[in-house]
Formats: C-alpha cells, structure tokens, sequence
C-alpha cells in the first residue's frame, strides 16, 4: 500500500523552517468542509471518482482485437491523454518495442518530422490508431488524426476498423465522425476532464493492449480511495499532502514542488504529474509549480540547486521498496579503496542508500522534503499512484478557492492560433496577431 512520510517537513525535524503540528490543527475544519464537498459531488469533474467501479469489459474486448490483428498501436493525443498511457507503458512495459507486438506510438505534438519518422517506422496496413481527445476539437490531435485517416486510406488499410475514437460520449468532432464513418469509440465519461482521465479508456485501452491489467490497476485505485476518504486529515495522505504543501507556500514562500521517483519507469509518471498539478491549480494569481525530476540521475544535475539555492523548493521523492529484480555489484578491483567498497553489494541496496542519503542531506540543513512509498511498480501500485495524486490536487484546489478542473488561461492560446489557422468565428483573433507582428518588427537583432 501506498505510505506518505513526512517527516522531514515538520519542525520537529528540520527546526523553525519545518510545519509545527498546530498549524495543521488550524486548517482542519477547512478540510472537514472539503471533504464534505468532495464526497457530495459537489462539481461534475469530481466525477474521476466513478470511474474506479466502471465496467472494463468493453475496453478488454477492444484490446484484444487490437492485439489479435495489428503489429502497431498508435495513440494519439495531448495533455493528459498523451502522458498517462506513457506512463503506464514507460512504468509497467519498459523498452516495450524491443519485443512486444503491437509497437506503441504516442504522438503528442505537432513536429512534422516527428511525425514523418514514425509514420516511416510503420506499416499503415497493420497499423491501429486511437485518437484521444475528450472535447473532440483539440487542434493537435485532429490535425494529426487527418494526416493519418488519410494516409491510412490512400494505404488501402481498412480505416474503418484501423481507428479507435476515445472521446465524449456524446458530443464533439470526433464524437460526430465516429457516429457517422461507424468508428469503433470508447467513451470518456462526461464529467471526466482530460487530466484527470487516466484511469478511463484513456489509459486503460493502453494498458490492457500492452498485456496489464486494467481491472488491477482499478483495484489499487480502490483501495487507496478508501485512505483518501477519511475526513480525519491525520489519517488522509492525500489530504495531508496538499495541506502540507499549501502550508510551505503560504509560510515559507516555497512554491516549487520537485517531483523525484528513484527508478527510471516513474519518470514520466513524474512529467504526468506536472501537468496535473500545474494546470489545475495555476489561476488567479496563486498556485505551485512542479517539475519532474530522476533519481539518482538528478544527483548529479540538479541536486545542487536544491542544496544551496533559493529556499523555494519542496522536494518529493518517490522509492519503491522491491525493484522485481536485482543485480550484484561483483568484487572486482579490489585493490582500488575507491572502488572495493561497492563490490558484493546490489544495485538495489545503491540505489536506495542514495534516495535516503539526499533525504537525510536535505533535511540536515533544512530543507523540507517527504517520501512516497511503495513497495513495487506494478499495475495495482500504479493504479494507486494515479488516484492518489487526483485525489491530492482537486483537494488542493478546493483548499486554494479555486477551481482545480478547469484551465482558462490556456484558452487564448488556442483563440489565436484558430485565428492563425482561419477557424470560423476567430477572424477577430487573427488580427490581432497581425497586429501584434507589427510591434515586434522593430524589436529584432
């Protein structure tokens, strides 16, 4: 089961620059009143929590035929519907196309060459496509989904069997093409927003292509929703996770959350929650901002600024207690007292005394740090990792007044790029954009 330990924020620990317990205290009938809010409902979005009962059979069905008749998957999509099957297939399938059938493609972006690349990696007859996109409008995604129901076609692939749309199920473009072409489409329940989604057909279809069990990952899910239902916030560390880092930002000024799992399959879990916790809670002035982060490999790029930089910074770990294997450091060069000490010691025992060793650092001169635990990177743990953090961010949101499920700042950026790309109704948007080119002329060197 998924711990949090949080020791090494508290004052107990690091001193005057740690969290006393009474100021905890102080905010528990603000999160009383959360919780009261979070188990009633009381926004559609928070309807990320029904998805932990759905029913899989449908998804397991579409990932056997998938499986059964093609040599490639590709995924496209953005945003949340690009990161979570990433990180389910960086965490739970490691190097998954040195050999396994089908390949995994996630497209996320818009470079040509990008694309062109893995399109030249592909037979577009043996190909499968799953576009991934909840409003069913996201330019990216459908720019790209063109480029490929069109090349499929010219290809004379079955295009209609070849695509797979995840998307609202009722409304949107996409929602629209697959009713009319006959598609075969999954369904993102409506309440459910892009980032929150990953334990929907979004990721779920993914993970039961690559052979993991979605009904697993559910059930970690589960298991831990019951922890991070509790109203006792003592005992909710989802709860306390977001109170712990509202209290370092509104105290101490630390607004940067540094997200560290020690083993290379988080890492994208890690870039998965940047997303989360950055547009859900950067509005109206206030906010966190995360970044991902590697251990060990950051030791030795980043650990430096977290040591003696700016006290700004909240550092996250996440350590996993049983690796699933393990390889002996063999006593060679024995001679050499640089060397001869690692020698009949495991990469495991390294790789642990070096996550706990920056803890301890940190700490020592008080830095406030905590520890995400789990005792395997598997399916089930997966699944809790996930909901966990979903849980922590829509109560951090509350916690800051804010909405945690929209994104209003993102929404200018798309008007002028609809401007840009001469979407109906955006003419406006498009002149201002001429407009703002001709203030930058002057401005170049």
């Amino acid at each position: 089961m998924l711990e949090l330990n949080f020791s090494n924020m508290m004052g107990e620990v690091i001193g005057q620059k740690g969290i006393a317990e009474r100021q905890i205290e102080g905010i528990k009938t603000t999160v009383s009143n959360i919780d009261k809010r979070i188990k009633s409902k009381e926004r559609p979005e928070l309807a990320f929590i029904d998805l932990l009962e759905q029913d899989t059979s449908e998804i397991k069905k579409t990932a056997s035929f998938i499986r059964d008749n093609f040599e490639n998957f590709i995924i496209l999509g953005i945003g949340g519907s690009a990161l979570g099957p990433r990180a389910i297939t960086e965490a739970l399938s490691p190097f998954h196309n040195l050999d396994k059938k089908p390949r995994v493609f996630i497209y996320d972006n818009v470079d040509p060459g990008t694309l062109d690349r893995m399109l030249s990696l592909t037979d577009l007859k043996k190909t499968a496509v799953n576009v991934i996109t909840k409003s069913g409008s996201t330019a990216e995604t459908m720019s790209s989904f063109m480029v490929l129901w069109d090349r499929m076609n010219k290809a004379g692939s079955d295009a209609l069997k070849s695509f797979i749309a995840t998307t609202d199920p009722e409304k949107g473009n996409l929602r629209k093409i697959a009713n009319e072409k006959g598609l075969k489409a999954l369904s993102i329940p409506s309440g459910v927003g892009g980032r929150y989604s990953v334990l929907s057909p979004v990721g779920l279809l993914l993970a039961e292509v690559i052979g993991v069990s979605a009904d697993e990952m559910l059930q970690g899910a589960r298991d831990i929703h019951q922890r991070c239902s509790d109203a006792e916030v003592w005992k909710n560390p989802a709860y306390l996770f977001g109170v712990l880092l509202y209290i370092m930002e509104r105290e101490e000024k630390r607004t940067m959350n540094v997200m560290v799992p020690y083993a290379d399959g988080l890492k994208p879990l890690a870039e998965w929650f940047c997303q989360l916790w950055a547009e859900s809670l950067g509005k109206l002035g206030t906010g966190l901002t995360p970044y991902p982060s590697l251990g060990t490999t950051d030791q030795h790029s980043q650990l430096q600024l977290w040591m003696e930089g700016p006290e700004d910074k909240v550092v996250i770990f996440i350590k996993v207690d049983d690796y699933g294997v393990d390889i002996k450091i063999p006593k060679v060069f024995q001679d050499m007292d640089g060397l001869n000490y690692l020698g009949g010691h495991t990469m495991s025992e390294l790789i642990k005394a070096e996550q706990e060793s920056t803890e301890l650092a940190l700490a020592k001169i008080k830095r406030p740090n905590m520890a995400i635990g789990i005792p395997k990177i598997d399916a089930y743990h997966m699944g809790q990792l996930f909901h966990f953090f979903e849980m922590a961010t829509a109560f951090t949101g509350f916690l800051y007044g804010i909405n945690p499920f929209n994104q209003p700042g993102v929404e200018e950026g798309k008007n002028f790029t609809y401007g840009m790309m001469g979407k109906k109704g955006f003419e406006a948007k498009k002149e201002e954009v001429e407009k703002a080119r001709e203030k930058k002329m002057c401005w170049r060197v």
